[in-house]
């Protein structure tokens, strides 16, 4: 396994260390794991870190990061140059007959360009590093998102079910009174048609809830702020059951439309994982109330200090500044240390050898930038460059605190709704208990019964989504921060 460069916060300063893929995605995991909240079933944590290892996006930011921290290893000193040449005919010389010329060549950057050379290569890692921790956030979320959906939908199929047997007991009521006459509902039950228990939700947590769209994806007649259908005004009479019966038909569908939009969900759900698109999802049967780990003003400071992209915006405004120092320093001279070797043989002259003594020369080269138009510009365009970083960074602080915002009101909205209908819930459940205790004595109706268990049925509904809000916004608060929390139960 080939060896990776992570980076880690020390002061204002950041260091590499190596670590293998497997490590660097477990230790990323494990950073994950410190604001954990009680979103996640036991088996999410597997999944995120299967979708790490497997997702070919990730497997490209993270093949993009490695190339560019390489760019390091890259930084060394110019090619040494080396010429040769040999003459065809020796050339007659005073010291003999020159055969061959050969120079050897070093030139020397001035002082400090390499180490800028290194610091721009190693900014440029590190701003590669940060854009793969956000691409790390974005499918953490989308699976998080699509896993709470995942729930969402399975609660709906839940609740859609109960439903439709509410309405098929209220249309064998209705069947029953008008055959016999009655107008009015029963007044005490039957013994083939004894008393529903209804589903009680409690204020903690929601059992059996599960997966819904968000309002955007959730058909017509199944929207999830919708309240289920109500026989609370519905006639008596054949009326009434022809009523209950386009209720009951629009029920049966929004439970097929619910069961094939699950199915949906489960292919993006594995594809975001890489396998096969009919892998089976484990998924828990109860989804606790969400909390937050911190207060409203800290997400925002923890925000502004740990979120990848403003990170990665500082990590490149510093490479551009070590491209602005390497202008400069292209505008001193270069200079060049060699030595030129050149071989002679022995020249007849009156019968006589003259010479035939190699010669070494030392030499020295110095390079002047004279011409300063090119090097004044690229100084100007480093500086340019880095005052559109900081604007692009101020932009996207800005852009935070929206989504902070934003993120926060949905918080408080779901907090809210979600307070009102427990207490709704415990009003009905108070009711529901005088209503049985009078049907014995006549004072209420087994139709009366069904119907505000049917009402018990919508807030139920309305507890699901609000629950499923507030993890939805807590989610889109743990996206901005880098290391953002893995919730599941």
């Amino acid at each position: 396994m080939q060896l990776v460069k992570v980076l880690k916060a020390s002061g204002c300063r950041l260091q590499f260390y190596a670590l293998p893929l497997g490590k660097l995605l477990g230790v990323l995991l494990f950073l994950s794991l410190v604001f954990t909240q009680s979103l996640q079933a036991q088996s999410l944590e597997e999944y995120l870190l299967e979708a790490a290892k497997n997702n070919p996006g990730l497997q490209a930011a993270y093949a993009q990061y490695q190339a560019t921290a390489e760019q390091v290893n890259q930084v060394s000193m110019p090619n040494l140059e080396f010429q040769a040449g040999v003459f065809l005919r020796p050339m007659e010389r005073f010291m003999g007959n020159q055969s061959t010329d050969l120079r050897l060549m070093q030139m020397f950057p001035w002082r400090g360009m390499l180490r800028s050379q290194k610091e721009e290569a190693y900014q440029m890692g590190q701003s590669e590093y940060f854009r793969f921790l956000e691409k790390k956030n974005q499918l953490f979320l989308e699976v998080k998102s699509i896993w709470l959906e995942l729930l969402l939908r399975q609660g709906e199929l839940k609740l859609t079910q109960q439903t439709l047997d509410f309405l098929n007991k209220q249309e064998s009521l209705l069947l029953m009174n008008y055959q016999v006459g009655v107008s009015a509902g029963l007044s005490s039950p039957t013994p083939s048609m004894p008393i529903p228990q209804p589903t009680r939700s409690t204020g903690s947590g929601m059992s059996g809830m599960g997966n819904a769209s968000t309002p955007e994806s959730a058909s017509p007649g199944m929207s999830l702020g919708m309240p289920s259908p109500s026989m609370n005004s519905a006639p008596i009479g054949m009326s009434g059951v022809l009523q209950l019966k386009l209720q009951l038909n629009e029920q049966e569908i929004t439970l097929m439309q619910l069961q094939e939009n699950q199915d949906v969900l489960k292919i993006q759900f594995n594809q975001l994982l890489n396998r096969p698109i009919d892998s089976p999802i484990s998924l828990p049967e109860q989804l606790d109330t969400a909390s937050l780990p911190l207060e409203k003003q800290a997400y925002l400071e923890k925000i502004k200090e740990s979120n990848p992209m403003l990170s990665m915006f500082a990590a490149e405004k510093s490479a551009l500044a070590q491209q602005e120092k390497m202008a400069q320093l292209e505008g001193r001279p270069m200079l060049g240390a060699g030595v030129n070797y050149m071989t002679f043989s022995p020249r007849i002259e009156n019968g006589m050898p003259m010479g035939g003594n190699n010669m070494t020369m030392p030499m020295v080269t110095l390079s002047l930038p004279i011409y300063r138009k090119k090097i004044d510009s690229k100084i100007k365009e480093a500086s340019l460059l880095q005052q559109a970083v900081e604007f692009e960074k101020k932009e996207t602080e800005n852009r935070l605190a929206m989504q902070w915002a934003t993120a926060f009101r949905g918080w408080e909205e779901s907090n809210r709704n979600l307070n009102l209908y427990q207490k709704q819930v415990a009003l009905i459940n108070q009711q529901l208990q005088l209503l049985e205790s009078g049907l014995a004595t006549g004072k209420s109706s087994l139709l009366d019964i069904l119907q505000l268990q049917q009402q018990d049925l919508e807030y139920q509904r309305k507890v699901l989504y609000a629950t499923y809000q507030g993890h939805q916004s807590l989610l889109q608060l743990e996206a901005l921060i880098q290391n953002s929390s893995i919730s599941s139960n």
